[in-house]
């Protein structure tokens, strides 16, 4: 299958006037190196992503650049033996969207180590529905499990809960038997939160009081933390003894106030999860999982939205302003 001469894109770029963003006819020459490629089906908006967007997000490595780091689609092209046309394929993290060409194209062009064959039971628009955002939930998880966390060590608290990570984590955690506990800025979500199996709300606010206590009341087993902040020593402070506490995310702020005592007299771990450079065995762990035993419950239901290509500038703006309950999945023209 010939590529056309022109598809369309959304570009970022620095030009002389300073920063644009906005849709683009592009060729096949524009796509970078890579072993495969992608006729594009579905992508999905990440707060990544909307960072990528604007001029001082710290995110974008490289310009011009087309946003998006998830897609999915069929391969129209390989020189990896491990890929024929005609593939339903999938890529999430590495360098794209921050410094390779995306998934907001109708065709991407990837090395064959980032593309990976869609798991059976998926379909394209379900992996966009869980993307990067379901396999950084999933590595938390499986780092708990490493760690040795069971159903009988506590309820385990997800912050930041209707965002992508969050609400993926409280699906998947519920499907395994967890207690969990949701935290939210968003009274109205409770109804969706309860609905994925949270079985606790904990507002936002009792997560960000105004004087911070090196050690609180215990109250959970493990946690999953995608805001960091205050945010993130209050929970440091609450932990049961000997728990898990998974960094995965910076919304509030990359900054947090904490002493030694939770680690030293709570026994407690903090980690970080970064899931766009884990090895490659790893990741198809995860994917596996997430077809079978991790997979959401109610992954259809996650989906808030599902948007065209005109409708993607103002769905990075609301992601960036948190107003975004669930996942928005981009079917790609």
């Amino acid at each position: 299958m010939a590529l056309p001469e022109l598809f369309p894109a959304l570009q970022v770029e620095k030009v002389a006037e300073g920063f644009r963003f906005g849709a683009r006819e592009l060729t096949p020459e524009d796509l970078p190196q890579g072993e495969v490629t992608i006729a594009v089906r579905y992508s999905a908006v990440n707060f990544k992503d909307g960072l990528a967007s604007i001029p001082n997000g710290n995110v974008a490595r490289s310009y011009p650049l087309v946003p998006g780091i998830d897609l999915s689609g069929i391969v129209v092209e390989s020189e990896d033996a491990r890929f024929r046309a005609g593939d339903e394929v999938l890529a999430t993290g590495h360098d794209l969207g921050v410094a390779h060409h995306g998934g907001y194209a109708a065709y991407a062009r990837l090395p064959g180590d980032w593309v990976f064959k869609l798991p059976r039971g998926l379909g394209l628009r379900q992996a966009m529905a869980i993307g990067t955002a379901g396999v950084t939930a999933a590595a938390a998880i499986l780092r708990f499990e490493r760690e040795g966390l069971t159903k009988d060590k506590g309820p385990v608290l997800v912050t930041g809960a209707t965002g992508g990570v969050g609400c993926l984590a409280v699906d998947m955690l519920a499907g395994l038997g967890y207690t969990v506990e949701a935290s939210t800025g968003k009274p109205e979500a409770e109804g969706f939160l309860r609905a994925l199996g949270a079985l606790a709300i904990v507002p936002r606010a009792e997560l960000q009081p105004q004087a911070l206590r090196s050690l609180d009341r215990q109250r959970w087993a493990a946690a999953i933390d995608p805001v960091g902040g205050r945010t993130l020593s209050t929970v440091l402070s609450r932990m049961r003894y000997g728990g898990l506490v998974a960094s995965v995310g910076l919304t509030a702020g990359s900054a947090f106030e904490t002493t030694v005592f939770p680690f030293i007299l709570r026994n407690a771990t903090l980690f970080g999860v970064e899931s766009a450079y884990l090895p490659r065995a790893e990741r198809e762990l995860i994917w596996r999982r997430m077809a079978e035993d991790l997979r959401p419950s109610h992954l259809d239901d996650l989906i808030c939205q599902e948007i065209s290509w005109p409708e993607l500038p103002s769905a990075l703006e609301r992601v960036l302003a948190g107003g975004v309950t669930g996942r928005i999945v981009v079917a790609l023209p």
